[in-house]
């Protein structure tokens, strides 16, 4: 019996599983949400001073002032290119929200729903998408930079003479793509950080985000700088929201842990072989 007793525990392993990753605090909350709110009023007192060009303006653009580095979007234009952006940005939010519903801690699975983990992460997405279109739409409307497709003499006069031909610093669709990819890759690895599908997440959401950002360039929506901005605060916003909300208590009680116990005998003395893994960091103790 004691040797079929240390048989089953020599191969027996189990797993604790640690607290959930992210909480919420009704203060931070607050707060991110009324940033949010208050960069959409900005957005909308600078939207009221947006003038559009007129025919005037407009035969007076000169590819040749634009900096090197951005003028070749001037000669893009594309309804096709325009449209698929949207159904790629679509795409990565899709991938996101699947992210979001798988996004549990085992202990916490019959939580109520404002206790559950899906509504943690859900109110994390919503604030990250609040306060990275509200400082988008104020940022555009207070530079006023005219996008690339009104100096291509290709592009419909119609399209050129709206105000939004004058939001093209910087890219709220890049923006979306890469908070999106961002959010969705990091919470991914926080809560499954032994997935082989880790990498797959990064892969897939940061290239639907490219595409998105390359796309609006073919388009002729955005210069490259536009992109390049969008892209870099989009991304902080995406990496920024979920570390603001990841325990304090670090990043090992957001983690799996793998605890094996096999006890052994060599006939004069006994005991118990301890394996305690942590992420990567495995600890044995004796």
């Amino acid at each position: 019996m004691k040797n079929l007793l240390l048989s089953f525990f020599t191969f027996t392993s189990f797993t604790l599983f640690a607290q959930t990753p992210y909480s919420l605090k009704t203060g931070r909350e607050a707060v991110l949400l009324g940033a949010g709110v208050v960069s959409y009023g900005a957005a909308y007192a600078f939207n009221k001073n947006l003038d559009p060009l007129t025919p005037a303006q407009i035969s007076q653009l000169n590819p040749a002032n634009v900096p090197s580095f951005d003028r070749s979007a001037t000669t893009n234009f594309s309804v096709g290119a325009d449209k698929l952006s949207d159904a790629t940005l679509i795409g990565g939010i899709g991938l996101t929200g699947a992210v979001i519903v798988t996004s549990h801690s085992p202990s916490r699975r019959n939580a109520s729903f404002t206790d559950s983990d899906l509504f943690t992460v859900g109110m994390m997405y919503a604030e990250t998408m609040l306060l990275t279109n509200g400082v988008k739409s104020a940022v555009k409307n207070a530079v006023e930079r005219t996008r690339p497709y009104a100096y291509n003499p290709v592009a419909p006069l119609s399209d050129k003479l709206e105000k939004d031909a004058q939001r093209s610093f910087y890219s709220g669709h890049a923006a979306n793509a890469f908070a999106t990819a961002v959010f969705a890759a990091e919470v991914f690895r926080h809560y499954h950080p032994n997935s082989a599908a880790k990498p797959w997440v990064w892969i897939g959401s940061l290239g639907l985000a490219s595409s998105t950002a390359y796309l609006r360039y073919h388009a002729g929506q955005h210069f490259p700088t536009d992109l390049l901005a969008g892209a870099a605060i989009g991304s902080l916003a995406g990496w920024g929201i979920p570390k603001l909300h990841q325990n304090r208590t670090g990043a090992s009680a957001a983690r799996w842990r793998e605890v094996t116990v096999t006890p052994w005998s060599n006939g004069l003395a006994s005991g118990v072989y301890l394996r305690w893994t942590l992420t990567s960091h495995p600890t044995a103790v004796q």
